[in-house]
């Protein structure tokens, strides 16, 4: 059966995290590919459903949680190979949703101000990730010098992508807020009905 993105969220965190409840997953992917993923939350529980009566994660109740509901889910061998598979398979490029970006697209029939705003919000918003994400790298590279991880280097790969992105979108919120400036500053310009946006030709 084809499994949904989610289920291979849930795979892949329980092949490095075993022994998780619901609302632990929940939280390591937050933590963790949440910073590049964007999750469906209320898709979690119906998936780890189906992927317990596919075989491929196991559901225990720990000894402690005896008088409660609280539920574990472990990989199994099969829900194993099935990552496996999966990571195998050359990945889907689908196409971003960014509403920044496409509110900046539209900008020039925004108010003044509008678009700079966006802007500054964008940038301070980024500030804030890079410091999270920087400390985040101090206290793995910190953890894991004395605590070998086969998992490390990967991991760090798609931390330092993340913190890459966010330098060149910083720098790049700096010079697009002083173009911006430029032009709300400048005499205001009258473009005709038949200007036409370029659009690419696609085969």
């Amino acid at each position: 059966m084809k499994q949904s993105q989610t289920s291979y969220v849930i795979l892949g965190i329980l092949a490095i995290h075993p022994n998780q409840s619901g609302y632990e997953i929940r939280q390591t992917i937050q933590q963790t590919v949440g910073f590049f993923w964007g999750e469906s939350y209320g898709q979690l529980y119906p998936t780890l459903k189906r992927l317990a009566s596919e075989g491929l994660i196991e559901v225990t109740r720990p000894s402690s949680a005896a008088k409660t509901k609280r539920q574990e889910y472990s990989l199994t061998p099969a829900g194993h190979a099935r990552l496996q598979l999966w990571l195998g398979m050359p990945y889907r490029d689908d196409p971003p949703r960014n509403e920044f970006l496409l509110k900046l697209f539209f900008g020039r029939d925004a108010a003044p101000g509008v678009s700079i705003e966006h802007l500054r919000k964008f940038r301070e918003g980024n500030r804030s990730l890079l410091a999270s994400l920087s400390g985040l790298e101090t206290l793995a590279r910190a953890h894991y010098s004395g605590n070998p991880n086969p998992g490390f280097p990967f991991w760090m790969l798609t931390l330092s992508f993340g913190l890459a992105q966010i330098r060149s979108a910083l720098e790049w919120s700096e010079s697009a807020l002083a173009m911006l400036s430029a032009s709300e500053a400048a005499p205001a310009s009258n473009p005709q009905p038949e200007d036409a946006l370029p659009v690419a030709n696609h085969p």
